[in-house]
């Protein structure tokens, strides 16, 4: 069966028509053509499909579409303005906190999802922030690196 799916994504109201079995995953990059999304595990376990919905984050690869009817969704896609990089986005690219790229999007949103509800994180409470999300490339390093890059870079443009 399908039903209309009402939300905003991106801070864009949407209406589709969606399958009522259809994942949160599957109607961003199928419906609404953001891939920036990305499938890793499919079982809830990488983290690599992370989106926040009312800024808090959500693995879309466990989440149905219609149980986020009503919500706000953002996914890697919305961080950037005009064209323009978030403080975030920019220090993955800056400090290499991308290594092949596949689990940035989750990280970076997870990450979001912190320094929304705390602009000043310990390096602990960075990782405890980003410890469901895997990267297959790196030792995290360099991605708490970038969250922490951000933090002064959000302290510093204030």
């Amino acid at each position: 069966m399908r039903s209309v799916l009402s939300l905003t994504v991106n801070g864009r109201a949407r209406e589709d028509l969606v399958a009522d079995n259809m994942l949160l995953l599957d109607y961003l990059r199928e419906v609404a053509g953001l891939t920036g999304t990305k499938q890793g595990c499919d079982g809830g376990e990488c983290g690599a499909c992370t989106v926040l919905v009312d800024d808090q984050p959500r693995l879309a690869c466990s989440t149905l579409a219609h149980q986020v009817a009503g919500k706000r969704i953002e996914t890697i896609e919305g961080l950037a303005t005009r064209g323009r990089l978030s403080a975030l986005q920019q220090a993955f690219h800056e400090k290499l906190g991308t290594q092949c790229g596949f689990c940035t999007p989750g990280m970076i949103m997870a990450a979001e999802a912190l320094l929304r509800r705390n602009p000043d994180p310990s390096r602990d409470e960075i990782k405890a922030a980003l410890s469901g999300n895997l990267c297959r490339c790196t030792g995290y390093v360099k991605i708490v690196e970038s969250v922490e890059t951000a933090v002064r870079a959000r302290e510093a443009a204030e």
